[in-house]
């Protein structure tokens, strides 16, 4: 009989203390940079045990991606210091060819209610969804890729395809909207955004299918697909296509519907939108540039596509432009705001650091990272809850870290074991 038939499932939180909303959910992630990370991130934060699966001695390479900080002999990258916190490193080597490790993998499967990965190839190591929900009919499996798995539809080429941020960006219809019109070329938007959103994707998946597994006791696959998260914020751009055989064009800063919602510069170099959605609000802007409310009327003026690109709508848009470009950023912005209309500053991380707000709303954070093996600071948690406040229970682990402690207390292998396995490299 193998192993894991034997072994009794650990409840959940076994190795991390006991907070959040997700205590009792444990999840095994076997992926990198950045949409399974961060998923596993999320769910970390709001008390799930998380086991990162790491490749012996090589490890994620999340671990090197610049930039990296250096202590002496210790260094890693600033990404795994913020997304690699409350997390337990295992290294496995996860192949099926080699019984030891499938042994391992199974039994892990078995104490996990998530498995949450970006691998692709999983069937190339000897791994399927049916094998899986025969050891844990309860399991969660999160795919994440860039186009998607076939059992759910596609093109298999298209399956099959390797992906990163920019390109899911650029094939699932984001890049082409956003930038600025023609000549200049469609833009990305940066920090990994599309990885970023794909990941939150992946945890509404998660938690929807862990709630229907916990109910029912019956375990499915999610599928996450970069292209499709990105598709899914373009709000109405396919509509617009399907009804109305409109093609999405950039517009740039510029909102393309209504006005004001336009990016300004002012007097001191610094940038301020402003964004005044609805007759209400127009009005309260037309007189805070102390203009006739009787001429620039919403109708005529701001709130179609037809009134912003009027005669009377583009000279409201340079008389904007040049209201703005006359003050200083912080004054504009407090005399917009004493009069009710929305604007915000284009802030840089070095503002938003010394920010009084962001500071009382408890946005930054210390912790021990292990692999410096120091204190270091970085962003809290979103959202805020009243009554399951998110926690970092540990900063990012160092590479294997807990190996020895999952596989002994988690698996019940003896050390003796354990150490069989180093020497045969699996861990």
């Amino acid at each position: 009989m193998a192993r894991w038939m034997e072994i009794q499932r650990v409840p959940a939180p076994a190795l991390i203390p006991t907070y959040g909303p997700l205590a009792g959910m444990r999840v095994l992630m076997t992926g990198s940079i950045v949409a399974a990370p961060f998923a596993a991130s999320i769910l970390g934060e709001y008390g799930a045990e998380v086991i990162h699966v790491e490749r012996p001695k090589i490890g994620d390479p999340y671990r090197e991606q610049a930039p990296v900080i250096k202590r002496g002999e210790r260094k890693v990258s600033a990404g795994w210091i913020q997304e690699a916190r409350n997390k337990l490193s295992l290294t496995l080597e996860i192949n099926f060819k080699i019984p030891e490790s499938k042994e391992i993998f199974l039994s892990l499967i078995k104490n996990c209610d998530v498995w949450v990965e970006n691998m692709v190839w999983t069937e190339k190591l000897g791994i399927t969804e049916k094998m899986l929900l025969e050891v844990n009919p309860k399991l969660v499996i999160a795919h994440i890729s860039g186009f998607g798995r076939p059992q759910f539809g596609g093109v298999p080429a298209e399956c099959d395809r390797p992906s990163y941020d920019p390109i899911g960006q650029a094939e699932g219809g984001y890049m082409f909207v956003n930038g600025f019109p023609e000549p200049s070329p469609p833009s990305h938007a940066a920090t990994f955004i599309n990885d970023y959103m794909t990941a939150m994707f992946a945890v509404n998946g998660i938690l929807m299918a862990y709630l229907h597994a916990q109910k029912t006791g019956q375990g499915q696959a999610v599928d996450i697909a970069q292209i499709e998260a990105m598709s899914k914020v373009l709000n109405d751009t396919f509509v617009q296509y399907f009804l109305l055989g409109k093609v999405r064009e950039r517009k740039g800063n510029k909102v393309a519907i209504f006005q004001p919602g336009n990016l300004f510069k002012t007097k001191d170099d610094k940038y301020l939108y402003i964004g005044a959605y609805g007759p209400a609000v127009y009005g309260r802007f037309v007189k805070a540039l102390g203009l006739d409310l009787n001429v620039y009327t919403h109708e005529a003026a701001g709130g179609s596509v037809e009134a912003i690109n009027s005669e009377l709508g583009l000279e409201l848009n340079r008389i904007a432009t040049d209201w703005v470009a006359e003050r200083e950023a912080e004054a504009a912005k407090a005399y917009l705001l004493s009069l009710k209309v929305p604007c915000g500053i284009v802030r840089t991380s070095a503002e938003l650091a010394a920010s009084e707000h962001y500071q009382k709303r408890g946005n930054f954070i210390e912790y021990h990272d292990e692999t410096l093996e120091e204190t270091v600071k970085g962003f809290g948690f979103c959202p805020k809850m009243s009554e399951t406040p998110a926690q970092v229970w540990r900063g990012a682990p160092s590479l294997g870290q807990d190996t020895h402690t999952i596989l002994n207390n988690l698996l019940g292998y003896s050390d003796s074991e354990i150490a069989s396995f180093r020497e045969l490299g699996v861990i």
